[in-house]
């Protein structure tokens, strides 16, 4: 008898379409014929069903500090056990993770969500991320995760480009999804050309997850030539503003050339402006991302202007806030769970 592949398990979102099965995981929605796999390669069509091929198949394992999902306003200074598998829907071809994300393996590493629950406790992380490559991908592992990490008491969150049905993620905020940073990568031109997508479908997400009380927070990684210029970003921080709210977070984060694009990396110029436009449009936090040390990194007070958390490059250093409020103006904060900083005040 052949030795049962742990990484293959019957997918959760399917329909039948005659004699083919049609994956309900993303919107892309394929519909598969027998032995024919979907564009992110993960999920297969075996004897009329369709199976993932990549359940509990870990590329990478790392306990991250929570900041560097972005997730700046949820639970700041704690650590997540953050775990990546392979492959992904979008087609972008500047992607920071491309070693596993532009990779399809059906061997590796197994780690149930039991064994993960574990070794988060044992680690000391306050909760889990499941990141790295697109992890709608990885769902019906993620669904068994974060059912059993919320009854261990840790969070969990998702980094994500907001592609998956609404239906996918129904079922996540159903299991335990507390907080998700979605990357929106563009106008619609740019998401269509460059990632093969809609990026409507990412906006409809956002607010659907807000509205069913999920923390999200919105990254942008400003690309020259691709979305660097002031209507696009101006748009997305509007975009923010008006179906997320203002005190949604927005990243605005620097480009390194990899994988097929080879433009230089972002001018810091660039991101300032970003973050002084995301401000004219409304939005109350906009931060700098993956420039080093930068003021912009920090959380002031929309209102008063005062220092209100000191990060780290990545972490907390120190925590002004006063039961949730600017300790000057006394302006509420929007922040989920306790700061985790090396000093308070």
């Amino acid at each position: 008898m052949a030795t049962p592949v742990p990484f293959v398990r019957e997918a959760l979102l399917q329909e039948r379409v005659g004699d083919r099965v049609r994956c309900l995981t993303c919107e892309r929605r394929c519909l598969l014929a027998e032995g024919q796999r979907g564009w992110c390669r993960t999920r297969e069509a075996r004897g009329g069903h369709l199976v993932t091929l990549t359940y509990g198949l870990v590329s990478s394992l790392s306990a991250n500090p929570i900041e560097k999902k972005p997730l700046y306003h949820f639970h700041p200074g704690s650590v997540a056990l953050t775990v990546g598998s392979y492959s992904c829907n979008f087609a972008c071809p500047w992607c920071q993770n491309w070693e596993i994300s532009k990779r399809m393996r059906e061997v590796g590493r197994y780690l149930g969500p039991e064994a993960f629950v574990r070794m988060a406790l044992e680690w000391g992380c306050q909760g889990t991320s499941v990141s790295l490559n697109e992890p709608t991908l990885s769902l019906e592992w993620a669904l068994d995760l974060f059912s059993l990490a919320r009854e261990a008491g840790l969070y969990n969150t998702f980094v994500t480009n907001g592609y998956m049905t609404a239906e996918a993620l129904e079922r996540l905020v159903a299991h335990g999804l507390d907080a998700m940073n979605v990357d929106v990568k563009g106008d619609a031109e740019a998401v269509r050309q460059h990632c093969g997508a809609d990026v409507e479908v990412v906006w409809r997400n956002c607010r659907l997850a807000r509205a069913a009380g999920v923390w999200v927070e919105v990254t942008t990684l400003v690309i020259p030539g691709v979305n660097d210029a002031e209507p696009t970003l101006r748009g997305i921080a509007r975009r923010i503003a008006q179906d997320l709210g203002p005190e949604t977070p927005w990243h605005v984060n620097r480009y390194y050339p990899a994988y097929q694009f080879h433009a230089g990396p972002t001018p810091l110029r660039t991101l300032e402006e970003a973050w002084r436009w995301g401000r004219e449009e409304g939005l109350h936090y906009v931060y700098v991302g993956n420039a080093g040390v930068h003021r912009a990194m920090h959380t002031w007070c929309p209102q008063c202007g005062a220092l209100l958390v000191e990060r780290r490059v990545l972490g907390v250093r120190r925590s002004f806030l006063v039961e949730g409020r600017c300790p000057a103006c006394g302006h509420p904060v929007p922040l989920i769970g306790r700061v985790y900083a090396e000093s308070q005040g």
